[in-house]
């Protein structure tokens, strides 16, 4: 029966393409506060702003390539059963060539509805406009989940990692809530590895696996892979 492994990853396995963070960068990224750029009060005091941020995001995006990592982690679905669940909003992974990807935080290559959020609609790379309305007749606002609001897909992932028998958690320290619970939902027995530079917080049984300096995530996934 072949295994299934369920990968959780974060801000740093994006950051070898490029892709920078809000936790990088001490709360701020290009100089802006999350509070200005990423709430839904953010978006009601200053859509232009709003929109202007995620567009500049979506034109990085489309210059960025995946790396390594998120190839070999794409490869790894021709032995098992592989399940990606990210906090990142690009699209790296299903470029890199993974089939089974679920974003707990939205995509950045896609727009929804600002008064129906199940109005979900595909945007590719282009930008969104000022003006730019659903089929309701509301503003397009980018399909990105928010500080202080709900994570609608946080239920299916819980489900999948459940399922795993190997969880892999890559790139991320598991600060960021609800996406960090996740990793209490793995069965009792199961094995549990982390590659991060950092100290993962809340999981104490877990396989730790940290970077060195001048090492890639992409390296430390293989080495796991190579098991």
């Amino acid at each position: 029966m072949e295994r299934h492994i369920v990968v959780l990853t974060g801000a740093g396995i994006s950051a070898e393409s490029g892709l920078s963070t809000f936790r990088d960068n001490g709360g701020l990224w290009e100089q802006h506060s999350v509070y200005d750029v990423a709430t839904p009060e953010a978006f009601a005091r200053n859509q232009e702003l709003v929109l202007r941020f995620y567009n500049e995001r979506r034109q990085q995006l489309a210059a960025a390539q995946p790396n390594r990592a998120h190839r070999l982690l794409a490869e790894l679905e021709k032995r098992h059963r592989v399940t990606i669940i990210t906090q990142n909003v690009d699209d790296l992974h299903e470029r890199g060539g993974s089939s089974h990807v679920i974003h707990l935080h939205g995509e950045l290559t896609k727009a929804r509805s600002s008064l129906n959020p199940e109005l979900i609609y595909d945007l590719g790379y282009r930008d969104i406009e000022l003006g730019e309305q659903c089929e309701l007749g509301e503003q397009l606002r980018p399909h990105i989940v928010w500080f202080g609001e709900e994570v609608p897909m946080l239920d299916a992932a819980a489900d999948l990692v459940r399922t795993a028998d190997d969880l892999l958690i890559v790139g991320t320290s598991l600060q960021v809530y609800p996406a960090a619970g996740l990793v209490h939902e793995v069965e009792r027995d199961v094995p549990i590895t982390v590659i991060d530079p950092g100290e993962p917080a809340g999981v104490s049984r877990a396989r730790v696996i940290r970077k060195g300096a001048g090492e890639g995530v992409a390296e430390w996934v293989a080495n796991f892979l190579a098991r």
